[in-house]
């Protein structure tokens, strides 16, 4: 009998554990979904006043978007160096530093995926732009 309670109280607190981790990302998900509701139905009222579809969405700012992929990019392989220092700094026989080596790799693909875009965006801007007739 105490051995079911004890199960019950465990399987109680791996929900708990579960909601509190997946809590903040069903909250972002459901403001998303109530942000684009709101502009679903502020463009339809829009239309049903006559207003043409060219003036409900301003223009995306022409800002530098490589800059914040450059330094993303490099923010990402600096936190994956940290963390592959830290698991070198614990030894390889230790099982939590797979975790650490683990996180590094896939946050090191991450920076270097932001790393060869923010570059690849730079090229493309400083490239003139020529006007076909």
């Amino acid at each position: 009998m105490i051995e079911a309670i004890e199960v019950i109280g465990a399987s109680f607190a791996v929900l708990i554990i579960f909601l509190a981790i997946s809590s903040p990302i069903i909250i972002v998900g459901l403001i998303y979904y109530l942000k684009k509701r709101l502009e679903h139905k502020q463009i339809m009222a829009a239309i049903e006043k006559g207003t043409p579809l060219s003036e409900l969405r301003p223009a995306k700012p022409a800002g530098q978007l490589w800059i914040k992929n450059l330094t993303a990019g490099i923010a990402l392989l600096i936190i994956a160096a940290g963390l592959i220092w830290v698991g070198l700094a614990r030894g390889y026989d230790c099982n939590e530093s797979l975790g650490f080596f683990f996180v590094a790799v896939i946050l090191f693909a991450f920076g270097v995926s932001r790393l060869i875009r923010g570059l690849l965006q730079r090229k493309a801007e400083k490239q003139p732009q020529t006007l076909e007739t």
